[in-house]
């Protein structure tokens, strides 16, 4: 059967499958999940998009090795690697300072341990979904060198 350009097009026999075996969420259920986790993440575009404004309103943290930064970093970051983050690195930022953490890409998690850390530390934080791989996929360039 040819798929026809439409918005809609729900086939006449429909069979089971690993996307249809388990049923969505209840909508209601979707915008709670789905608000909550803009809460709690940005993307690249995004990011990128603040960095252009003379205040973006948040820190950018570059939460990977020196060595990694010094080889290309998001323009404007401040690398702190995760197991560095403490209170007393953080003190020139003020108490509502939002930061923005990032790390290598989907495959690392270096980002949700600086996330973890941070908000232990009672700091606002969000996750750069993507980390620097999705920084290169969507075309954006890179700073080398250190801070």
């Amino acid at each position: 059967m040819a798929r026809r350009a439409m918005l809609c097009f729900v086939p006449e026999l429909s069979t089971a499958n690993a996307v249809t075996a388990v049923p969505a969420a209840a909508s209601n259920h979707a915008l709670r999940h789905f608000e909550a986790l803009l809460a709690y993440e940005t993307d690249c575009w995004d990011v990128h998009q603040a960095l252009d404004l003379p205040d973006p309103g948040f820190v950018l943290l570059d939460v990977r090795s020196p060595e990694l930064f010094a080889a290309g970093h998001l323009p404007g970051a401040i690398n702190l690697p995760h197991r560095r983050i403490n209170q007393r690195k953080l003190e020139p930022c003020g108490p509502d300072v939002l930061f923005v953490v990032y790390c290598a890409g989907p495959h690392c998690n270096g980002a949700d341990k600086a996330a973890v850390r941070l908000a232990q530390l009672g700091r606002p934080v969000k996750k750069m979904i993507g980390g620097i791989e999705g920084w290169k996929d969507e075309g954006f360039s890179l700073e080398t060198g250190l801070q």
